[in-house]
């Protein structure tokens, strides 16, 4: 019979697995506007049963994110907007109109003169989405108002003013496409956020200390391996040796 430590290994190569998708997700993501780092954390469960009571499982708590700032990267685009401090825009997902969250002010004008970003979600402002003259100029204020000018025109007319939220990070959950919910399904505008336009926040990954973590998890991959083998290594001289005997 095996040694009860087989599972236990068995697991810890899981949980490297695990850890080694997300930290390369991470480094993928380390050129993406306003990323997120995912943060995978994973605990201790003791065995229970008997004479089991020196080994662990290892079992993955709930996934969470690092929102620290990422450097922001002046570009000249006067669409791309960054956020200064804490806050999130609000934009609405194509999917299914739903109000999410993100951290990413690359922004775009779609040819129906829609301001919006990423996979084709829409920017949201106050009081609904954006819309942009097609071919006029954009002026994002301080505060978030944008105002466009139409050429020839030598008056700025107010599109409206950028919705940006900024509830609790342990409020926020990560959706599949990247995009962060509330439990409520809206948060509340805050209306001391504060901006800066020709700019984008990169993402916050730090991607030296990311190699640093993969090569430290696939070593631990590695190590779990090599004791699932000499597990199966041992059991086979344990069959030979009880064949002999009889």
């Amino acid at each position: 019979m095996i040694n009860r430590y087989v599972y236990t290994s068995m697991t810890g190569a899981k949980a490297s697995t695990d850890q080694l998708a997300v930290t390369a997700n991470n480094l993928a993501n380390t050129q993406t506007p306003g990323f997120r780092e995912v943060v995978n954390a994973y605990r201790a469960v003791p065995i229970q049963g008997k004479e089991a009571d020196t080994r662990v499982f290892s079992v993955e708590t709930t996934p969470g994110s690092n929102f620290n700032s990422g450097v922001i990267q002046t570009t000249g685009n006067p669409y791309d907007v960054a956020i200064k401090g804490s806050g999130l825009f609000a934009v609405r997902r194509a999917s299914d109109s739903s109000e999410a969250y993100t951290r990413a002010g690359n922004f775009y004008v779609d040819n129906t003169g829609v301001l919006k970003v990423g996979n084709n979600a829409t920017v949201l402002g106050v009081g609904g989405p954006i819309n942009i003259p097609l071919g006029a100029k954009v002026q994002v204020a301080d505060d978030g108002s944008v105002y466009t000018q139409i050429p020839g025109n030598s008056f700025l007319n107010q599109a409206g003013k950028l919705k940006i939220v900024n509830p609790p990070t342990s409020q926020l959950s990560r959706n599949e496409d990247g995009l962060f919910d509330v439990p409520n399904g809206q948060g509340t505008v805050d209306p001391n956020a504060r901006v800066i336009q020709g700019a984008v926040e990169i993402s916050n990954v730090n991607p030296s200390q990311s190699m640093v973590e993969m090569i430290s998890q696939s070593r631990m991959f590695d190590l779990n391996i090599r004791t699932l083998q000499s597990a199966d290594q041992n059991a086979r001289s344990a069959n030979e040796l009880l064949s002999l005997s009889h």
